[in-house]
This record gives C-alpha cells, sequence and structure tokens, in this order.
C-alpha cells in the first residue's frame, strides 16, 4: 500500500507533461493548417529582465541582513523575529521591484518610448 503513492505521483506527473506536450503540439499544427506562423505569436525578448530579477535579490539580501541585525539590537524572541524577516523580506523585495521600473522607466523615456 505504501508503493502507491510514489507509483501514482510519477504517473499523474508523466501524464501532465504528456498532455500538456500534446495540447501545445495539436495548437501549433492548428495554427499551421489555417496558414498562421505559430511563432509570430511569441513575445519580444525582455530587456530589463536581469536588472529586475537582480535588483529583487539585492532587496531580499538586504531585508534579510536587516532583520537579522533588528533581531539582534532588539533582542526579539525566536517567534517574533519570523515576523520581522517576512516583513523585511517583503519591503525590501518590493523596493527591489520599484528602484528595477523607475530605472526603465527613465531609460525608456530617455529613448521617447514611454
Amino acid at each position: 500500500m505504501e508503493y502507491l503513492v510514489p507509483i501514482t505521483l510519477f504517473i499523474t506527473g508523466f501524464a501532465m507533461i504528456f498532455g500538456i506536450r500534446y495540447l501545445v503540439n495539436k495548437e501549433k499544427m492548428a495554427m499551421i493548417e489555417r496558414g498562421i506562423n505559430p511563432k509570430d505569436g511569441q513575445s519580444a525578448p525582455k530587456p530589463f529582465i536581469s536588472l529586475k530579477f537582480g535588483l529583487l535579490l539585492v532587496g531580499l539580501g538586504l531585508g534579510i541582513l536587516i532583520a537579522l541585525f533588528t533581531t539582534i539590537i532588539t533582542k526579539i524572541t525566536e517567534d517574533q523575529s519570523v515576523a520581522v524577516y517576512f516583513g523585511c523580506i517583503g519591503i525590501f523585495g518590493g523596493l527591489g521591484l520599484i528602484v528595477s521600473y523607475w530605472i526603465e522607466k527613465q531609460w525608456l523615456e530617455k529613448r521617447g518610448e514611454f
């Protein structure tokens, strides 16, 4: 009985991946039959994605570091420090994304695309 869970998970995972690939292929074949190029619908590359992820990770790192210093300085108990960590991670991660948006907006305004 205990072997049924891994076997069931493997079979359902395989069926899900196979089903998704099958449906994507069927969609592309239908587009080709109608004379539509399937590659036309693909999005253009996003030049600021590295900046966005980089600033997000820097913000998360700063949030963890500031939360660590805050819990050490104020001698908060371990139960309460979890809230400080999650709060700082959210705030500084969000600030990283806001800075990324601001840099991207400045660049697009300079080029006249915004």
